[in-house]
């Protein structure tokens, strides 16, 4: 029985994350969605909470029962955190890590896991979609499942306190 592993900071967790959510849950029995979070990450702008709490209003929104939401800290060296991601998602005996970074899919290859290479979906990028709800710009809301808005819109209110 394969389980599909999706590591991730997931700086908001947007709707190019749900469609490879979606796309996990027909090519795998056991999901697991890893939130990867640490200090060392400026651009941050949500907590591991805050993470945990719009993933999950995703997945229900889109009834995706299934999926497992596991978190685990960033650390310097990359086997360690790769053991982290695994034990995190149980040790599973049949792992295919999902990701679209490059050097995430090497570093389990290294291991001897399978990868699937995640392709951007256009217009998805965290890293716009953060400087978006961060400069107030309201077409944050075309990226972000409707599911999860709740969780943007506290963090807004918050920078306006």
């Amino acid at each position: 029985m394969s389980t599909c592993i999706f590591p991730g900071r997931f700086q908001p967790f947007h709707i190019g994350h749900l469609m490879v959510a979606k796309g996990m849950i027909k090519s795998c029995p056991n999901v697991v969605i890893v939130i990867c979070s640490g200090d060392h990450h400026d651009d941050d702008i949500f907590s591991t909470e805050k993470v945990r709490e719009m993933i999950s209003a995703a997945l229900l929104e889109a009834e995706i029962m299934d999926a497992t939401i596991a978190e685990v800290s960033d650390c310097t060296d990359d086997a360690e955190w790769a053991d982290k991601v695994l034990e995190a998602a149980g040790w599973p005996e049949d792992p295919q890590i999902w990701s679209g970074d490059e050097a995430v899919r090497a570093l389990f290859e290294g291991l001897e896991k399978r990868t699937q290479k995640i392709s951007p979906v256009p217009g998805f990028v965290g890293k716009e979609i953060r400087e978006m709800i961060s400069g107030n710009d309201k077409n944050w809301r075309t990226k972000v499942p409707a599911g999860a808005m709740d969780v943007v819109y506290d963090k807004m209110q918050e920078g306006k306190q």
